[in-house]
């Protein structure tokens, strides 16, 4: 059974009921914000959505939690969040120390796919190093099952494991981090604390998303973006990026309502 529509009666209650607690609002990158492209160099968030952020950005904390590199997400939000973390949820700048030990800890794997990079590129794999974690990308690979046998032969091996790496999926992308490494259910929670709030909005449409959904507490209004048959733990639904104006819009609209009916008591 699906879950619900985050913009059906029943989630318009219950944002309209998150709204008026003055949430941390936030929000994946890729899929969530942006849709997916074929070239991750040319993915942008659309001018309407950039332009609602842009409005709650002034009125409530908004955070981004993306798999992207820190210095990669900066360039592509058109607007200026009160908190950007990427990498999963590991990178957000705070612990230089704790960056470069998880950086140092990939050089292994950076080795074993150096070995292999000739049979990673014949098959239509792109190797990205965001220096804390690695992806091996292959949307663009002609065939699928071949790049995905490539990337299996590339992260098999003894350096990998004995180095404490873990790995995980995504669409089309297998990606590669230091275990332990902060995740995004961790990074949401340590946000909320710096932000001073106990309620939250999340909205993400892939697995490394999925901890955050697990483990968000019942008050928080999580939203897996996209249906493509995969479970999820979200609470609520938004069928693709296309309809994340809309949302932002009805944020915006029950902050107008909140702030009239304050002005109204006055």
């Amino acid at each position: 059974m699906p879950i619900p529509h985050l913009l059906g009666p029943e989630g318009r209650t219950a944002l309209a009921a998150l709204m008026r607690r003055r949430p941390l609002l936030a929000f994946d990158f890729d899929g969530t914000l942006a849709p997916i492209v074929a070239q991750p160099d040319a993915a942008r968030i659309p001018p309407a959505v950039a332009e609602r952020l842009r409005g709650l950005a002034a009125r409530l904390p908004v955070a981004i939690v993306s798999g992207r590199a820190l210095a990669d997400l900066r360039t592509r939000l058109g607007f200026e969040p009160a908190f950007v973390v990427g990498n999963h949820g590991a990178e957000d700048g705070a612990d230089p120390a704790a960056a470069e030990a998880r950086t140092r800890g990939l050089d292994p794997l950076r080795r074993q796919l150096a070995a292999q990079a000739a049979a990673l590129a014949q098959a239509g794999v792109w190797i990205e190093d965001k220096q804390q974690s690695i992806a091996l990308h292959y949307r663009l690979a002609p065939d699928a099952d071949r790049a995905r046998a490539a990337i299996e032969s590339a992260l098999s091996g003894p350096d990998m494991r004995a180095a404490g790496l873990q790995r995980f999926g995504g669409k089309m992308v297998e990606n590669v981090a230091a275990c332990g490494a902060p995740d995004k259910a961790r990074a949401l929670r340590q946000l909320a604390a710096r932000a001073g709030v106990e309620h939250a909005f999340f909205a993400g449409d892939d697995l490394n998303d999925e901890p955050v959904f697990a483990s968000a507490p019942p008050h928080w209004l999580t939203v897996r973006v996209g249906c493509d048959g995969r479970p999820t733990q979200a609470r609520w639904r938004l069928d693709s990026p296309a309809e994340m104006a809309r949302a932002l819009q009805a944020m915006l609209d029950r902050l107008d309502d909140r702030d009239d009916a304050a002005a109204r008591a006055r």
